[in-house]
């Protein structure tokens, strides 16, 4: 920043095993969005490592850490970055055209991402078309596409009232309850209390890092 060098991250040393589910919080400026942007390959540091299913990942060149994003990580944004003008089949479809399949393999696959978010009758819909909830089930959908080691949401529930954010909560627990690695930012206590750990950052350190010992599941037998 100018003259001003800032240390975003310091001494950050952080390990996640396949198929924890794992929320990262803290206040603004703590460091939290640019460890996200490391964990998907968005920035890279300038010192220590990152491994990636075994593939350290700190020194590739963009095109390398581009097929890393596309086949290795599922992102899902507050903001859902749907294509306004395609249809819910072809939003989640996306990421196969880069991955090199072809139009049948796409479509199938793109509707089985879709049909695990309960969302088959809307294929041909518009982003327009649906509510905020199922905007971010289309988002979920097509990060889980492409079956990837890592489902990294930030702020997954940011633009959603209450009820749909609890409602995608339930879909985040029903993915980590199939074998999904699912790494969250949120700055909601209530929203973390779904991840079975939950790290917390501030100026850059590691402030907590702790197991929750009682993750909110909701009872689907209560109306």
């Amino acid at each position: 920043m100018g003259s001003e060098e800032v240390h975003a991250l310091e001494s950050v040393s952080i390990n996640v095993n396949r198929g924890e589910y794992v929320a990262f919080m803290g206040p603004s400026g703590s460091g939290k969005s640019t460890l996200m942007n490391i964990i998907g390959c968005l920035d890279t540091p300038t010192s220590g490592q990152y491994v990636l299913n075994n593939k350290d990942v700190s020194d590739m060149s963009e095109n390398e850490l581009a097929e890393i994003r596309n086949k290795e990580i599922g992102f899902v944004f507050q903001t859902f970055n749907l294509l306004p003008r395609a249809t819910c089949l072809d939003n989640v479809a996306l990421p196969l055209i880069y991955a090199g399949y072809n139009k049948t393999e796409r479509d199938e696959k793109a509707f089985l991402a879709l049909k695990s978010v309960s969302l088959e009758d809307r294929i041909h819909h518009k982003p327009n078309e649906l509510s905020g909830g199922q905007r971010q089930r289309v988002a979920i959908a097509r990060a889980l596409v492409n079956d990837p080691s890592i489902i990294l949401a930030d702020e997954p529930t940011g633009n959603l009232d209450t009820k749909t954010s609890y409602d995608i909560m339930d879909l985040f627990h029903e993915l980590h309850q199939k074998g999904n690695t699912i790494i969250m930012v949120t700055h909601e206590d209530d929203i973390a209390h779904y991840a079975h750990r939950v790290i917390r950052l501030r100026d850059g350190l590691v402030e907590s890092d702790e197991v929750n010992p009682n993750p909110t599941i909701v009872d689907k037998s209560v109306v």
